[in-house]
């Protein structure tokens, strides 16, 4: 097996856990602040909203970067990272100075669940708990 093979999945998984994990922590321990910002760009339910965020990119993003359920685990970050483009980059309706920069974040976060779709469809790699169900 080629060592991107092998060690491919994991670092991939580490390096989108990266993204998660941490914007996770940040919004636990800054809940308010994670419950204001919803509150600014206009959505719905923003309490609701923020466990939601806390649960996903904190608990489902350790799940992918361990492995575990790691098909489901992309899938629900996949799912989220599209909401959170629509819901907080939606370029398309935002003032002039603010189009560039959120078009971005828009396509990125498009990209982003583009690889976790790689994950949903081709699993976690060997490295991963998944794996370890089956020993």
């Amino acid at each position: 097996m080629a060592l991107v093979e092998k060690f491919g999945p994991l670092l991939g998984r580490v390096l989108m856990a990266l993204l998660f994990v941490p914007a996770g922590i940040s919004k636990l321990t800054g809940f308010a602040g994670t419950v204001g910002y919803i509150k600014s760009v206009g959505l719905p339910l923003p309490e609701v909203g923020a466990a939601i965020a806390v649960i996903v990119e904190l608990g489902v993003g350790l799940a992918l970067l361990v492995g575990y359920k790691a098909r489901y685990a992309a899938l629900v970050l996949a799912l989220f990272t599209v909401a959170a483009a629509i819901g907080f980059h939606n370029f398309w309706a935002m003032e002039e100075a603010k189009v560039m920069i959120n078009r971005i974040q828009f396509f990125k976060n498009l990209s982003i669940a583009g690889g976790l779709l790689f994950i949903a469809a081709y699993g976690a790699g060997p490295f991963a708990l998944d794996n370890k169900a089956k020993d």
